[in-house]
């Protein structure tokens, strides 16, 4: 099983005196940093306007990365593909692609926030099909090598075909789940799929029932299964004050970054995120203690292996780690992935 860095650029606290520039900086510093300690990828989210994160442009932040890594796959985490072209991302990310020697990994999805799609004039309510429609569009246009054109719901265009084309053919794809239809067009399409842990165990009961649901429609679609992704809070403990810390920390990110960014008002919320209502009704009542394995790892590193382990066994390829969550401060962050890569990783290997 492989390890990533992954980060959504969490800043939205009360009395927060971090600016967005400097948690940016130590976001590509962080990165970059991955590689020496041996993670396998960095993983960079996108937000707009500080309603969760401060990063809007992953491709840019993971191109100079690129630059100053050899190893370390580049992706993001997710493209919030909906407030995009399809044709401006295919062209990006494949451009990050020949940069990097082929070291893109692409992952989409349609977000979760309101907020962000209000300023681009995009609808929020009608983005499943949005989405759908532009995650084919990307993919066919990395993989076709005369110029194709396009008459959709949303998208319209002759005669295009994109330059640069990525290394890699086919570019490897990802999708960002937290419910069903993601799945069903995971498998659709032939992508991967990224879930987390907690959103997993809400919605169908653990990552092992995502994974049988996954295999499952792919196989009703007659796709070869792609690899199989979680996230997951990370947090070293040795101790119950450190334990009582990280257990804080972690209920002030859902407290104060999560539930504003979540669509939880039964009144607004768009039939598509129904399910986010009772998610954010139990993280609005969440209490240190209450913090599982099915969120976060926590802990000695003998404990986090033993959660890792579980993650294993249910068919999971990859684990990429938020270590930077809650204000955490930058070189606590650093000091914990150079750790988990010291006593965690090497019993995976």
């Amino acid at each position: 099983m492989d390890f990533g860095y992954f980060t959504l650029s969490d800043n939205h606290y009360d009395n927060n005196t971090r600016d967005a520039n400097t948690f940016v900086a130590d976001i590509f510093d962080e990165a970059i940093y991955a590689e020496e300690v041996g993670l396998h990828s960095a993983w960079i989210g996108e937000h707009h306007f500080s309603s969760l994160g401060v990063l809007s442009c992953p491709d840019i932040v993971l191109a100079y990365v690129a630059a100053r890594t050899k190893r370390i796959r580049l992706a993001p985490a997710v493209t919030v593909l909906p407030l995009h072209h399809p044709i401006r991302v295919a062209e990006q990310w494949a451009t990050l692609d020949l940069l990097s020697g082929g070291r893109v990994d692409f992952a989409a999805g349609r977000g979760y926030d309101r907020r962000e799609y209000q300023p681009f004039k995009v609808s929020f309510d009608d983005n499943q099909p949005i989405f759908e429609e532009g995650m084919e569009i990307v993919r066919r246009l990395w993989q076709a090598d005369e110029p194709m054109s396009w008459q959709g719901r949303h998208y319209q265009f002759e005669n295009v075909r994109i330059t640069p084309k990525p290394i890699q053919r086919p570019l490897p794809a990802y999708i960002g789940s937290f419910s069903k239809p993601s799945i069903e067009l995971a498998a659709r399409l032939g992508c991967g799929l990224i879930v987390a842990p907690f959103a997993a165990a809400m919605t169908f009961g653990g990552l092992k029932e995502v994974a049988a649901l996954y295999h499952e429609t792919c196989a009703k679609y007659g796709k070869t299964p792609g690899r199989l992704m979680c996230s997951y809070f990370t947090h070293f403990a040795d101790n119950a004050a450190q334990e009582a810390a990280a257990r804080a920390r972690q209920i002030r990110y859902y407290k104060e970054c999560v539930i504003p960014a979540f669509p939880g008002d039964p009144a607004s919320a768009p039939p598509s995120y129904r399910y986010f209502i009772g998610m954010v009704e139990r993280l609005r009542n969440a209490r240190p203690e209450d913090l599982t394995d099915n969120s976060v790892l926590l802990g000695s590193a003998s404990r986090i292996a033993e959660t890792l382990a579980k993650v294993q066994a249910a068919g999971f390829d990859e684990v990429i780690l938020y270590f930077n969550v809650g204000i955490k401060p930058h070189a606590q962050v650093k000091d914990e992935m150079a750790r988990f890569m010291k006593e965690v990783a090497p019993q995976f290997r």
